[in-house]
């Protein structure tokens, strides 16, 4: 590896140890094709059973989806607001296609900016600011370094702002789940509504299977909505939320270790402490 005094701003994208290349952080998209081919094989699934049926239109009821979809969005928006909601439901787009949350690269990425610091002190850190403007939160913690701040004032802004990006996070996945709890339940209405319609026409004998059958129609699309679509996507987020939180946490006390001017092999030990054993970097060896 090269000493600290070779070492510029633009040199990434080169290998540092045995398992990990030096990537600006937040430069990667990653495509979940778990979430996604779980969604299509689950929903292929169910569509090839219905049309093997031969009566894939009698599953299609208008009235019930409305009762289903319409009535769990406001349901939800009770017990949150409208703007939360719909805000958690815009999340669905950025879980599927999401910029890559790894805690070595982000270990990685932080030792290598100790070093520059360490090598040619603070202000050279301006240099590689642009590199991290997919990452704001460590571009902001990195800029007040620079500007000179201290590190107890730099603690305090980082730990209020990764509570702020965990907080809006754990708000979404809890409406979602609270989405998944009222579906079967709008569902459950539905189906009753369709009984009450159906016992009210009791004097014609053959308008009661198929009207026992529209009256279940409305708890098959709230069992679809809550445990193939709300419930999984909010455990991804929670799953997500957790990778967050660890590149936060390396983040944050990368940002202090450069901001108190210590020694880049000991930030190494005192990261490779909070990350699992198989993310654990070897930077100097």
């Amino acid at each position: 590896m090269a000493e600290p005094s070779d070492v510029t701003p633009l040199e990434t994208g080169r290998q540092v140890s045995g398992n990990a290349t030096l990537v600006p952080p937040g430069s990667r998209i990653i495509v979940d094709m778990a979430t996604i081919l779980g969604l299509i094989i689950a929903f292929g699934m169910i569509g090839t059973a219905i049309t093997l049926t031969g009566a894939a239109g009698s599953f299609l009821d208008p009235p019930s989806i409305l009762i289903v979809i319409g009535g769990t969005f406001a349901v939800t928006a009770v017990a949150f607001s409208t703007r939360e909601v719909l805000a958690s439901f815009g999340v669905i787009g950025p879980t599927l296609f999401r910029v890559a949350r790894d805690p070595r690269e982000a270990a990685t990425w932080m030792l290598y900016l100790s070093e520059i610091a360490r090598a040619k002190g603070l202000l050279s850190l301006d240099n590689t600011l642009s590199q991290m403007r997919q990452e704001p939160f460590l571009q902001n913690g990195i800029r007040q370094v620079v500007d000179g701040s201290s590190p107890e004032e730099v603690e305090e802004v980082m730990s209020r702002e990764l509570s702020t990006i965990l907080a809006k996070q754990e708000r979404s996945a809890s409406i979602l789940r609270k989405a998944a709890e009222t579906a079967p339940a709008m569902g459950l209405i539905g189906t009753l509504i369709g009984l009450i319609q159906m016992l009210s026409n009791l004097e014609d004998p053959t308008s009661i299977g198929p009207a026992m059958a529209l009256a279940l129609l409305t708890t098959f699309y709230g069992a679809i909505l809550a445990y193939m679509v709300f419930s999984p996507l909010a455990s991804k987020l929670e799953r997500n939320q957790q990778d967050e939180e660890l590149v936060g946490r390396v983040y944050t006390i990368g940002t202090l270790s450069i901001a108190r001017q210590e020694n880049p092999r000991r930030l190494e030990n005192t990261l490779n402490a909070v990350l699992p054993p198989e993310k654990r970097v070897s930077f100097f060896n």
